[in-house]
């Protein structure tokens, strides 16, 4: 592979740039959204004991003591529940928004990298097919060594920029369907919440 990556010349250099970012931000993403899981049901079976039990003081307190999205929406609608539930579901958008943006930042680099990585290997493939006619010209000869030597360390930089984009596009649509999951627990969690505060309410 370093012989490889040696023989595909500069623009194999700013391909494994690309790989290194992409790779950092994916454990970066990794990790918070790691932080950002919770168990939905047990945290929305809390909730819901503490505002029973306790009124919506003890419920705010089992979310500042609960990491992860959906206890930051819920907290932020609880703060407003004494304002009434349309004061709360706008409370809840907001945050919700808020988070939403949260979870997905680093992805329009990720995205970036998949499509800037091929790219530059069929830029780094051009201008080597470039200087094997060159060489070609030079030489005054089209022995099928002189062209297929060219040619084969030309494609080099291809491979590379696609080997990048394939590793950065699965660990995007990871990243992705993690996202989709949490957004998902989310909205149907903050939906059970207002249901509940609506039937405390009328009682």
């Amino acid at each position: 592979m370093i012989e490889y990556y040696q023989q595909g010349g500069g623009f194999m250099h700013p391909i494994l740039a690309l790989l290194i970012l992409g790779l950092m931000i994916s454990i970066e993403r990794f990790i918070t959204l790691s932080r950002a899981s919770v168990n939905t049901r047990k945290f929305l079976s809390k909730v819901k004991e503490a505002l029973s039990s306790g009124g919506v003081d003890e419920a705010i307190e089992v979310c500042e003591n609960t990491r992860g999205p959906v206890a930051s929406v819920f907290h932020a609608g609880l703060l407003r529940a004494d304002r009434g539930i349309e004061a709360v579901e706008k409370a809840v958008t907001n945050a919700g928004s808020i988070e939403m943006a949260f979870l997905e930042r680093g992805l329009i680099w990720l995205s970036t990298i998949i499509s800037v990585a091929p790219m530059l290997g069929f830029t780094g493939t051009v201008w080597g097919m470039i200087k094997a006619f060159d060489a070609i010209a030079a030489a005054n000869n089209i022995s099928p060594a002189i062209v297929a030597g060219g040619i084969s360390i030309a494609l080099l930089t291809t491979l590379g920029g696609l080997i990048v984009a394939i590793i950065i596009q699965a660990l995007h649509n990871f990243f992705v369907a993690r996202i989709d999951k949490l957004i998902i627990d989310m909205e149907e969690s903050t939906t059970e919440l207002i249901d509940t505060l609506i039937a405390i309410e009328k009682k």
